[in-house]
């Protein structure tokens, strides 16, 4: 007896997802715990990369939100970084989140995952997988889970990846399905962003702002989605804050490389990007490069930009 909650999917099923079963190698059971319903509903996946910056962050959550309020499903893979933060986003906003598992839909993998997987079920979304119940990450399994990912939605979204990657072949998989994607750009000298930019080179739809994935969606879905509240800005900040901003927004930098940027002395610098700091407007990587927060990053999107909406 199946527990409450819990299903199993297989081919001419009425509630198995039509989207999967145009997949060459079409998963004869679909093991699924939440509402298995919203797999049918029109979807997006957002994927990016796994270390990812403060800007592929941001951006996976700016779809996500957007997504959501189009009335779109958020589909993931539930990974460290851009999928957990595309579903905390899309869950946040009030939309429904689908996770894509390559272990066991009852399996919590990786473990940072749980809050997520549980909100996901607490709000009318779904966890599901092709991996029988129990079944625990096995390398050879995440690369068919990237292609249900794929299957399950009408686009894909690339917040950031590099090349090779688990986000790459799942961007392959989308276009061995004819599904469109959609790519952030990024740095020529960011490794984070070779493969988004590699797909933009070969076709992909370039996302250059938040009215852009408006755009997108309205085009792919036929749904419009509404304006959001006003959010913060950054041009009450002085000249030198306002270059520093910029700068990091182009690219994440070393200490020396933004005190020759700006001509200032060690200490003036530090002085400088404290107060930044203190203002939750970037943020220190693990390499020592410093970058724009996501907070900063949201409010230079053209519908929040510098406090004021733009019409």
């Amino acid at each position: 007896m199946m527990a409450e909650g819990t299903f199993e999917l297989h081919p001419g099923d009425a509630l198995y997802p039509e989207t999967v079963l145009e997949l060459s190698d079409i998963p004869q059971t679909l093991y699924v715990r939440g509402n298995p319903e919203v797999l049918s509903t029109p979807a997006l996946s957002i994927i990016g990369a796994r270390k990812a910056s403060p800007y592929g962050l941001a951006v996976a959550e700016l779809a996500a939100k957007v997504a959501v309020e189009a009335g779109v499903t958020v589909v993931s893979g539930g990974a460290v970084g851009c999928d957990q933060a595309s579903g905390w986003a899309a869950v946040n906003a009030g939309g429904k989140h689908v996770v894509v598992l390559g272990t066991g839909a009852d399996v919590v993998y990786p473990r940072s995952s749980a809050g997520l997987i549980t909100r996901t079920l607490d709000t009318g979304g779904a966890v599901v997988s092709i991996s029988p119940w129990g079944i625990g990450p096995r390398k050879f399994a995440f690369p068919r889970r990237n292609r249900v990912i794929a299957a399950l939605s009408q686009a894909l979204f690339v917040s950031e990846a590099g090349m090779p990657s688990g986000t790459f072949s799942t961007a392959e998989a989308a276009m061995d399905l004819g599904r469109e994607l959609l790519a952030v750009p990024g740095s020529i000298l960011s490794p984070e962003s070779r493969g988004t930019n590699y797909l933009i080179a070969n076709g992909a739809c370039c996302i250059v702002d938040e009215e852009s994935i408006e755009m997108a969606i309205s085009r792919i879905y036929g749904t419009l989605r509404y304006s959001r509240p006003d959010a913060p800005g950054i041009a009450d900040l002085d000249p030198t804050q306002q270059t520093v901003m910029h700068a990091l927004i182009a690219s994440p930098l070393k200490v020396d490389d933004i005190a020759a940027l700006v001509s200032l002395d060690a200490v003036g610098v530090l002085k400088l990007l404290g107060s930044l700091e203190l203002e939750g407007l970037i943020e220190r990587m693990m390499d020592g490069r410093y970058a724009p927060s996501k907070f900063a990053l949201h409010a230079q999107t053209p519908f929040g930009h510098n406090g004021k909406r733009v019409n």
